[in-house]
């Protein structure tokens, strides 16, 4: 088959991946979001006007928003191909100096927004599979008390199947989703071929004129329509799994039709009978339709929890290799997928909040009001991090950077306020969620930070080190010793502390450092630097991208094609494990030392996250206090 024919099939394979995996979050908001602007807490007059000018604005969202916004613009700032918040904080990390002063504050910024995204992971699986399930009470009232019981045997479900991996099911993801959007649109336009004058809310003047008519009703249903924008995150996040153009065709094309269409079939729908309000969406379809339209909606929405679930996975994978989350057990579900992996600490901790919430809030309207601020505050944050990336990466003149991100700003702060407003009624949580993980991020971040200058203060320069083995050789035994260590310039307290009470040195050996660089993937002619320090000591400085995993026996392999070769049966590993004291003095406050002294204590062993063999590994620990 020629390249030229094989191309468009690749391509179609692509967009069909695309739409399954990246549109799952935002396809299932039309389950929720037009009955949560009639029937919340600051629920609209049901009147033609309201319809039409909420109408109106959903899709004008979707065009500046997503369209605009995530698809033509923040999709442009990939990080080696890779897209995501932590993508784009360490874009901007590269684009300001190490000591200027915004530098903090926007980096801060990047992790705060990664740390709301574990909030969108709990709320997510919650209230989509919720409100699919709540089909059942259309087909009958009877099936109320099965609706919570249901969703949470199929929460329970989806998180036991994480360790299995979702390459066996991941397949079925994207045909799933096209039948479920062309459902979308099939359904929609049947509404509107009853109603066409409905198309009329295309026109922005309705959504200028809803605002100017009813300001105050009009800017808090803004606290519903930013549901329909909810997983724009997604689009950026998993652009390296598919790339721009599959990702814009998908939307372009086929997605954003079917929402806009659904979307105001639901409108018009409601306007011919105003008591389908309670579910618009399933009420589109025929009775003898309900039963298989709310197999696919489950389906549908299981496949958008599974999107966020993975998402988080890959997140939390990043934010280990870039220094903010202790190590974590991690385990690869796929021989052929790198990215296929699962984390069961963050599994079993989404599982469990992602039930309290459905115990507790048992409606998905309810859940609603949890739901916005997690968005808005991911949303804001990306548009000042884009600024800085155009002005400073990009080299936009200034005066066009705020040209455009000025409106956005504004956008994304009107949709906050109207969010805030619903904080006590559960808006509350992701704030919550988001403040203890960015806590807990920056804890870490900051407590490492302290350790290895610590260390580095008590640690020997190594050249003085190996001039003195110069002048004053020990004895050398057979063998191979590699010292893990964080320090290259300095001595391994490990070291120091074998040939204290051993007295003797191994003929060989070697200081291995692994660096992980600020892009996802390190090229594997760039992944290994050996440098020699004479009387047989060697350093190697191992380079990986923050979204790779570190594997020291596929390091020495590596090493050996290169002439460097390790016998492990000769080979000794040695680790230094810290017992972090916590005292009050300068550095991080006494609780914060305490954190951190519980997470190290917590964290997977460096043997076990570097994947040494065990029967490999001498572990020599020593005191520090912080």
């Amino acid at each position: 088959m020629s390249t030229a024919a094989a191309d468009p099939k690749r391509t179609a394979a692509l967009v069909v991946g695309a739409i399954g995996v990246v549109y799952g979050d935002i396809g299932t908001s039309p389950l929720y979001m037009l009955r949560t602007a009639f029937t919340g807490a600051h629920a609209l007059a049901l009147t033609p006007e309201n319809v039409y000018g909420v109408l109106s604005v959903v899709f004008w969202a979707l065009i500046v928003i997503v369209t605009l916004k995530y698809i033509m613009l923040i999709m442009r700032a990939d990080n080696n191909g890779e897209g995501g918040i932590l993508a784009l904080t360490a874009l901007v990390s590269r684009g300001l100096d190490r000591g200027h002063s915004r530098r903090w504050w926007l980096v801060g910024f990047g992790i705060f927004g990664a740390a709301m995204f574990y909030g969108d992971g709990m709320i997510t699986p919650a209230i989509s599979v919720l409100s699919a399930v709540e089909g059942l009470e259309i087909i009958t009232p009877a099936l109320h008390p099965f609706v919570v019981p249901v969703t949470l045997a199929i929460i329970a479900g989806l998180f036991a199947i994480q360790k299995h991996g979702t390459a066996s099911v991941g397949m079925f993801f994207g045909p799933v989703m096209c039948v479920y959007f062309v459902v979308l649109a099939v359904l929609g336009l049947w509404e509107i071929a009853q109603e066409p004058a409905i198309l009329a809310a295309l026109n922005p003047t309705y959504a200028v004129g809803f605002f100017a008519g009813a300001p105050v009703p009009a800017f808090l249903s803004l606290g519903a329509v930013v549901l329909a924008v909810t997983g724009t995150e997604a689009l950026y996040a998993d652009m390296g799994h598919f790339g721009r153009p599959p990702i814009r065709r998908a939307w372009l094309y086929f997605v954003m039709p079917a929402l806009v269409i659904n979307y105001f079939g639901q409108g018009a729908l409601i306007l011919s009978d105003p008591e389908t309000i309670k579910n618009p969406f399933y009420l589109l379809a025929p009775s003898w339709a309900l039963i298989p339209l709310v197999v696919l909606a489950t389906c549908a929405t299981v496949i958008a929890s599974q999107a966020v679930i993975s998402g988080t996975f890959s997140l939390t994978r990043a934010a280990i290799q870039m220094g903010y989350c202790p190590r974590l057990q991690i385990e690869h579900t796929s021989e052929r997928q790198i990215g296929q992996i699962y984390v069961p600490f963050i599994n079993w901790s989404l599982f469990l909040a992602v039930v309290l919430l459905v115990a507790a809030f048992r409606k998905s309207e309810n859940l609603a009001a949890a739901y916005g601020i997690a968005v808005t505050l991911a949303m804001l944050i990306d548009s000042i991090l884009i600024y800085t990336v155009m002005v400073r990466l990009w080299q936009w003149p200034a005066a066009l950077a705020v040209a455009i991100a000025v409106p956005l700003v504004f956008i994304d702060l009107a949709f906050l306020a109207a969010n805030s407003l619903k904080i006590p009624e559960g808006g509350w949580f992701p704030l919550v969620i988001g403040a203890v993980v960015f806590t807990l991020l920056t804890t870490w971040k900051r407590g490492r930070n302290l350790l290895m200058d610590k260390l580095a203060e008590d640690a020997l320069p190594l050249d003085v080190f190996i001039q003195s083995i110069e002048v004053a050789p020990p004895t050398r035994v057979e063998g191979t010793a590699v010292f893990m260590t964080s320090t290259p310039n300095r001595v391994p307290h490990a070291l120091l502390h074998n040939l204290k009470h051993n007295k003797v040195l191994h003929e060989r050996v070697v200081f291995l450092t692994v660096v992980i660089r600020d892009i996802p993937y390190v090229p594997s002619d760039e992944r290994i630097e050996i440098r020699t320090l004479g009387c047989d000591f060697y350093q190697f400085l191992a380079y990986y991208g923050f979204k790779e995993d570190p594997d020291v026996p596929a390091l020495l392999e590596e090493s050996g094609r290169r002439g460097f070769a390790f016998d492990m049966m000769e080979t000794s590993f040695f680790v230094s494990r810290e017992t972090l004291i916590p005292t009050v003095g300068p550095g991080m406050a006494l609780w914060r030392e305490k954190l951190f002294a519980s997470m190290s204590k917590n964290a997977v062993k460096a043997s076990e996250f570097f994947r040494i063999p065990t029967n490999r590994v001498v572990e020599l620990g020593t005191q520090v206090e912080l």
